[in-house]
């Protein structure tokens, strides 16, 4: 069975079965927003419940929030975000293609070791020293070479340094395939719009960028009316919203998108200990859903934000490489301190344990909703060639996250069994998300469903009607047994059930 590796294939596969849609398609699209469709939704509810169980059921000391996405500007102007928040982008005069010059650069590093890797492996040094790679390799030590370059000029925000870079390494427009390059500028990435019915009188605010702030606004909201101690955290799940002018490579980086974040308050001097706490609980949680240990890793970020200590990714493995899914940050009293400062409000905390007020250092895990749905799709399609030959593709879901549990299929549409198969989808209903279906051969809607994600199917036939017993089919096995309509709802609730996987992900 080979995992699909084509991005494009991913695409076409999200639209053709009613996961994914180009928002507003009818009218051309919008570019990098999408529509997720009947299953999709559903695959994403289930991943939102998975991770919202994980984080506040299975904590006594976490819970949930929903902030508004209008927030007052100077929430805005408290976090950096109108001073700070943009890309630095770069324009190829000759086919007026727009790129990130800091994803250019990103991209040139990677190539440049990635070819080393290669020349290494062939002279059986993959496993020498940094030092020895790179004496051996010429690639890799341009890569090495470059990334300290990068490095130094994103620390010191030199984007002329960065234009003289991209030029040095001769990097090319993969439309025109010229190297004429603009002057790199300073974008905002927030959204603007207008409180107020005449333009006039109009209070200027923004889209949300992120979660996090609403979290950090509400913290003494939260925590007094919880009468929460320290250390507990704040989660919640919600739409951002980031005017990416580079916005590509599918879900991976849209306009408007979705966010699970918690912010978990700590004592300060304690933030080095959660923070390794957390990037093991957050692995464990990944690992939980069946990925295989080489398709995740931790990357550290070594530039870090001015008021972090430590800063840490999960990447997973994605058709287009390695590329963060998950960050985990120790943001120390940046955000509270800030939102003091900014509100005159207090927002400390009375630690009864030292007798001390202080304002809670924090640790972050923030995870992209889109994001983990494409990581879910991705490790989970399959092209397989079965043993007569054919080819099948599967989406091998863990089952608790699978769209539909259980399709209903009699296997023709007469002679009583769509009735009896209905009786049957009416008792499963209050098991999990059920489908009936009864047009095409029994083969093509098993395909159908094993496209789907769908982990049972259950056909019934005519010796259903003599003693209530009816076929019932595993997705990624493909075996069938023969068992009593009543054992149905047994099997398939115990296989789909959330808790088994709640039990991997917490030990």
């Amino acid at each position: 069975m080979a995992e699909v590796e084509n991005l494009q294939k991913i695409v076409s596969h999200c639209k053709e079965y009613g996961f994914i849609f180009p928002s507003s398609e009818i009218y051309d699209n919008l570019g990098a927003v999408y529509d997720y469709g009947q299953f999709g939704v559903e695959l994403k509810n289930n991943i939102k419940e998975y991770w919202w169980k994980s984080m506040v059921q299975m904590h006594e000391n976490i819970v949930g929030l929903d902030s508004a996405i209008f927030m007052h500007p100077t929430v805005w102007k408290a976090s950096g975000h109108v001073d700070s928040f943009s890309d630095p982008l770069i324009d190829n005069k000759d086919s007026k293609k727009r790129y990130r010059a800091d994803v250019l650069l990103e991209e040139k590093i990677d190539k440049l070791k990635e070819k080393g890797e290669k020349e290494l492996a062939k002279k059986n040094l993959s496993s020498a020293t940094e030092e020895e790679k790179i004496k051996a390799s010429r690639d890799y030590a341009k890569g090495v070479l470059l990334e300290t370059e990068y490095t130094k000029a994103a620390e010191a925000a030199d984007f002329k340094r960065y234009k003289e870079l991209i030029e040095e390494y001769e990097i090319a427009c993969e439309v025109s395939g010229s190297k004429n390059w603009t002057d790199v500028r300073q974008f905002n990435l927030m959204f603007g719009t207008k409180l107020g019915a005449v333009d006039e009188d109009a209070t200027d605010l923004y889209l949300r960028p992120e979660t996090a702030q609403g979290i950090f606004v509400n913290f003494l909201n939260v925590q007094k009316t919880g009468r929460l101690k320290i250390p507990f955290g704040i989660a919640q799940i919600g739409k951002a919203f980031r005017n990416e002018i580079v916005a590509r490579q599918f879900i991976f980086r849209m306009r408007e998108f979705e966010q699970m974040e918690m912010q978990f308050f700590v004592r300060p001097g304690t933030q080095k200990e959660w923070f390794e706490k957390w990037k093991q609980t957050r692995m464990n949680w990944h690992l939980a859903l069946g990925t295989a240990q080489e398709n995740l890793r931790f990357h550290v970020h070594e530039k870090l934000a001015h008021y972090a200590d430590a800063a840490e990714d999960i990447q997973f493995k994605f058709p287009i490489g390695f590329k963060e899914l998950e960050g985990i940050h120790s943001r120390g009293d940046f955000d509270l301190s800030q939102h003091q400062k900014f509100s005159g409000k207090k927002l400390q905390y009375f630690d009864s344990e030292i007798n001390e007020n202080y304002v809670p250092y924090v640790i972050e895990t923030s995870i992209g909703l889109d994001r983990m749905f494409l990581r879910v799709i991705s490790e989970s399609l399959k092209d397989e060639v079965l043993e007569n030959g054919e080819t099948r593709t599967v989406l091998n879901l863990p089952p608790a996250l699978a769209p539909i549990k259980v399709a209903i299929l009699p296997l023709l549409k007469k002679d009583g069994l769509p009735e009896k198969a209905r009786e049957i989808l009416n008792h499963l209903k209050f098991v999990g998300r059920t489908f009936y279906e009864e047009k095409d051969s029994i083969g093509k809607r098993y395909r159908r469903m094993d496209a789907l994600g769908t982990p049972y199917c259950i056909t019934v036939d005519h010796q259903t009607l003599e003693d209530n017993t009816v076929t019932i089919r595993e997705r990624d096995t493909m075996q069938q047994d023969r068992i009593h309509m009543d054992e149905v709802a047994k099997i398939v609730g115990a296989k789909i059930d959330m808790n088994n996987l709640l039990r991997k992900a917490v030990g």
